[in-house]
């Protein structure tokens, strides 16, 4: 099961990939969200502009990454609406350079797992030049490469500024990886992980039971205050007198991606988690204060853009994005409300859910993670723990990886 680690490269996941296109710290939030619109993962690498106009990327310009949730959650608490659209990307982008490694396009897949279990979330990788593009499956081989860069290739060397050469010619072009990309990989190669993928999450360890959580009742200011890094996401619950959490949804980067960035930062500052997540009905609800509401537009790329309306509107689902689609009841404490369900709803499995059909859930709704419920519970949506990539490519890689020495 391990060859697939170790006799694929990096490079075979470049096949395709088109060249990286640049969002830089000088750029406005506009410009950031119509590069998020057409990102995986709903985020993107902020880079320091170019000193030099045939200057190629380089993982020493990166600076960090910036998502739908750092938006929305930047507008919620400048309170400027869209005017705060025209901000500079580095008034809201957090540095953290590690969140991207410049590695050789001969790197082994192993090598690279193991960073993105350390918190890499991108690979910025070499497409030409000495390199031809792909490998012979489970070749031993990779140019004459492979053999040569075992050592160079490990973790620590892959984190090295000086694994890479310095190039100075355009001609070299570079992509870059998601952790997606290498999920879809992995997702290709299901019979050579075998018996991995058929394997439930529970039995592979993979579910992560620290997750982070607010009340529906509680401010949905709260609730971005306390989002981690690693799966960017926050369960809004309802919690039972005996301590149990009912999910009902999340405030996530996940969900905020394509949204109306303006209508979703007034739904921060003025709504609760709860009402946040599932959306208020215009027709039952009480009434809530007008929020001017964007045109439905069929473009993605036309959503995130703000578009004020002279109408006043109150907040919808369809504002920041969700779409209504059924009404259910629910209680919320001890207030009696309408909501709809749509997208909104959270995307979910159970803990004897098989890795494989994680893995083809999250990849089918470009999500970057799936909230897992008990299986035994005769409540439907009762929260045991969240899987992301972290715990997908910890699960994959465990028996190719020799175990940890104990001291």
């Amino acid at each position: 099961m391990a060859a697939v680690f170790f006799h694929h490269v990096v490079g075979d996941l470049t096949v395709g990939k088109p060249e990286v296109a640049e969002l830089h710290d000088t750029d406005t939030l506009e410009d950031a969200a119509r590069a998020i619109a057409a990102s995986p993962e709903g985020a993107v690498p902020v880079w320091r502009p170019r000193a030099a106009p045939d200057e190629p990327p380089s993982g020493a310009r990166f600076i960090g990454m910036i998502s739908a949730l750092d938006i929305s959650a930047f507008l919620a608490a400048s309170g400027a609406g869209d005017r705060a659209m025209h901000a500079v990307v580095a008034e809201v982008v957090q540095h953290n350079p590690g969140l991207l490694r410049e590695i050789d396009p001969g790197t082994r897949l192993i090598d690279a797992l193991e960073l993105m279990r350390h918190g890499v979330k991108r690979f910025l990788v070499r497409k030409s030049g000495t390199w031809t593009g792909i490998t012979k499956r489970f070749s031993l081989l990779y140019n004459g490469k492979w053999l040569k860069n075992m050592e160079s290739t490990s973790p620590s060397a892959a984190s090295s500024s000086r694994q890479l050469p310095s190039f100075t010619n355009s001609a070299y072009k570079f992509c870059c990886l998601s952790r997606e990309d290498v999920l879809r990989f992995l997702i290709g190669c299901l019979g050579a992980l075998a018996p991995i993928p058929l394997t439930q999450i529970s039995s592979l360890g993979a579910i992560n039971p620290h997750y982070c959580h607010v009340e529906a009742s509680a401010p949905a200011m709260e609730a971005i205050q306390k989002i981690p890094q690693d799966p960017c996401a926050v369960a809004v619950v309802e919690t039972t007198p005996n301590g149990i959490r009912k999910i009902l949804g999340d405030i996530s980067t996940y969900k905020l991606w394509k949204c109306d960035y303006v209508s979703a930062a007034w739904a921060l500052r003025n709504l609760s988690a709860g009402q946040f997540v599932i959306g208020a009905d215009e027709n039952m609800s009480t009434p809530i204060s007008a929020v001017p509401e964007p045109p439905i537009s069929s473009s993605p790329v036309e959503e995130i853009g703000p578009r004020p309306s002279p109408r006043a509107k109150k907040f919808s689902s369809r504002s920041i994005g969700f779409l209504n689609s059924q009404v259910n009841q629910m209680v919320v404490g001890r207030t009696r409300s309408m909501y709809h369900r749509g997208r909104s709803m959270p995307l979910m499995c159970k803990s004897t859910s098989s890795l494989a059909a994680v893995m083809a859930q999250m990849l089918s709704h470009r999500a970057t993670h799936v909230w897992v419920t008990d299986p035994e519970s005769e409540e439907d949506g009762i929260l045991v723990g969240v899987v992301g990539y972290t715990e997908i490519f910890n699960a994959v890689t465990r028996s190719a990886l020799p175990s940890p020495t104990t001291s």
